[in-house]
């Protein structure tokens, strides 16, 4: 007999970790497999942070995070979208993962069915697997050369119990992004039904072709049950600081402070300091990122999207490719040896969810000599490799 809950002694390591952990340390490997680049934190969030340590901003700050911090990302999120939102909504509890498990533990128990858009990164099934519930997949579709959902089937596999819908757009890992009339639906059905959606828009500046992508804050009244979340670990290279935000109905307000007690006691103060920061005159570094990545775009259609085992679809968003490789049986065997004969660590497709055995997710953030040596190797891995 375990002291342990089953579902939490049945979580394991994603397959993402299971290839990085151990490689981690080896400098010859070039590193796809997690979603962050080589150029680290710009210079003005780190200096407004050290500063912030020098003023001694060491101690508690409110558990929904300091009101300064919280207005920094209302007056960001009203000039990027148009928007005046309640301060209310607002909440800096911690990291975004951390948003995204609390959101999962608002809605979800024993007993609950919670639907996630698929593929998607592995930890989100987690977070709702410890609260009990049972987690169910809708995978994207593969149609004219770009990954796209298909309302209908999300809207199908709907029960009685369904307490949550997870939606990640722009999506990790196959760059698909949700138009806002496909948004307007699905929180249309959600307020129907008293479903909490769940919106995770942590990708929402990469994006190649405007400003930011479509978000749920547009298309939803201010009490509907959706919880928007995003952060500063993508469009400002702050993967390290663990840091993000939630806009949820103002009457939740309480239950956030709360929750964000429970699982965090709030957000790091200091780090807040670097958040504002970024918000305030981080624009030149957002745009300098999108172009970096656009590149990277290119690099991976121009040397992987014409080979012939390579069934490679363009990205919309994000900064990562999910292409389908012929011949793959087992695709954590294809990363283990990727990375031990070329020196090259992806993450496997089938961490993403069912249906992605072929495939494996490649990061592209990297700076673009480093990225077309690594494309170079897996072609050439691809080339020899039998299954």
């Amino acid at each position: 007999m375990s002291a342990l809950r089953p579902e939490i002694q049945a979580l394991r390591n994603n397959g993402i970790t299971g290839i990085a952990l151990p490689r981690m340390a080896d400098p010859d490997v070039i590193p796809l497999w997690f979603g962050e680049g080589d150029i680290p934190t710009p210079d003005h969030v780190r200096e407004a942070t050290k500063k912030a340590l020098d003023d001694a901003q060491v101690f508690y700050s409110h558990t929904r995070g300091r009101e300064d911090t919280r207005i920094a990302v209302k007056q960001y999120l009203d000039g990027l979208y148009g928007l005046d939102l309640d301060l209310d909504r607002v909440t800096i509890p911690g990291s975004t993962m951390m948003a995204i498990t609390v959101s999962a533990q608002l809605a979800c128990t024993t007993g609950s069915h919670a639907l996630v858009v698929s593929p998607a990164w592995p930890n989100i099934v987690s977070s709702f697997a410890v609260t009990g519930a049972e987690v169910e997949h809708v995978r994207q579709r593969q149609q004219n050369g770009r990954w796209t959902l298909h309302l209908d089937d999300l809207f199908a596999a709907v029960r009685a119990n369904t307490h949550a819908i997870f939606v990640n757009s722009p999506c990790n890992p196959t760059g698909w992004v949700m138009p806002a009339d496909e948004q307007r639906r699905l929180v249309e059905f959600c307020r129907e039904r008293e479903i909490l959606l769940i919106a995770d828009e942590v990708y929402h500046r990469t994006v190649f072709d405007t400003d930011a992508a479509p978000s749920f804050l547009n298309v939803m009244e201010p009490d509907d049950p959706v919880v928007v979340i995003s952060g500063f670990s993508k469009a400002w290279a702050m993967t390290g600081w663990r840091i993000g935000w939630v806009v949820a109905p103002a009457a939740w307000e309480e239950t956030w402070a709360v929750m964000s007690e429970c699982f965090n006691t709030g957000a790091t103060t200091f780090v807040q300091f670097g958040a504002m920061a970024a918000l305030e005159h981080g624009e030149p570094f957002v745009r300098d990122m999108v172009e970096q990545y656009a590149g990277g775009r290119e690099m991976v259609m121009e040397i992987l999207g014409n080979h012939p085992r390579i069934e490679m679809l363009r990205p919309d968003g994000a900064f990562y490719a999910f292409p389908r490789i012929r011949g793959i049986v087992d695709s954590n065997r294809f990363a283990e040896r990727l990375a031990d004969e070329e020196k090259v660590g992806l993450a496997p497709g089938y961490t993403f969810g069912p249906g992605n055995q072929e495939h494996v997710r490649i990061c592209y953030a990297l700076s673009h000599d480093r990225l077309r040596e690594a494309l170079t190797r897996i072609v050439r891995f691809v080339d020899r490799y039998e299954a």
